[in-house]
């Protein structure tokens, strides 16, 4: 299959190579010719061996970035960003499966329907906090499986570090009339959900404990 147009996947992985496996190669089915940057953030097990190793198997389709330390995910998507050239991003967790393609070809064609369109994928509604909410005020991407300009996002905040990378980045994207396009992602892309995140945690200590109870009591 053709390669939909200028587009990179990225993958980040910290200590899940078991998930990571799964996650690259499905997506290599499904868009064997498609550039796929596959960043380690620091990982101390075996997951370097097995990104190598995967290179060999996929070959100079996969471009490894191997990070000294854990950056965390948000910084991380933040350093393919800065690291890339391409026009579009397709971000991917490690604990997904592709299921089949004609998403990134599709999902391209709504963005570059408007040029106002900055992203496409699963859109959800959350408060300031970042907490999934019908009556949130800020639309944003889940960040498991999204595609986006990356000339847009260059012109906006960094992702970060916090249970949802993309809160300020798009929140500041809908302050400057960009929008979000809602794609049924879903039904190519199965999302197991924390498969990082349940092992490791997020890694924000008091911080996310303090917005969780702020959220609770909606302040």
């Amino acid at each position: 299959m053709d390669r939909p147009a200028p587009l990179t996947a990225v993958v980040i992985n910290y200590q899940t190579p078991d998930l990571l496996e799964t996650a690259v190669r499905s997506f290599h089915r499904a868009y064997p010719v498609v550039p796929l940057l596959v960043i380690d953030n620091g990982s101390r097990d075996d997951s370097r061996a097995r990104i190598e190793a995967l290179g060999q198997e996929l070959g100079p389709v996969l471009t490894p970035l191997l990070l000294e330390e854990n950056i965390y995910h948000g910084p991380a998507m933040h350093r393919a960003m800065m690291h890339l050239q391409t026009p579009y991003v397709y971000f991917f967790d490690s604990d997904t499966e592709t299921k089949r393609p004609g998403f990134l070809e599709a999902m391209q064609a709504r963005l570059e329907a408007d040029p106002m369109h900055y992203g496409a994928g699963k859109v959800v509604r959350v408060n300031r906090r970042g907490f999934a909410d019908p009556k949130g005020t800020i639309p944003v991407l889940a960040s498991a499986h999204m595609l986006l300009r990356r000339a847009v996002y260059l012109q906006l905040p960094p992702f970060i570090h916090h249970g949802l990378p993309v809160l300020k980045n798009c929140a500041a994207a809908a302050e400057r009339g960009y929008r979000l396009v809602d794609f049924p992602i879903e039904d190519y892309v199965t999302h197991f959900g924390r498969g990082t995140a349940r092992r490791y945690g997020y890694g924000l200590g008091l911080r996310s404990r303090l917005d969780y109870l702020l959220n609770k009591l909606g302040l």
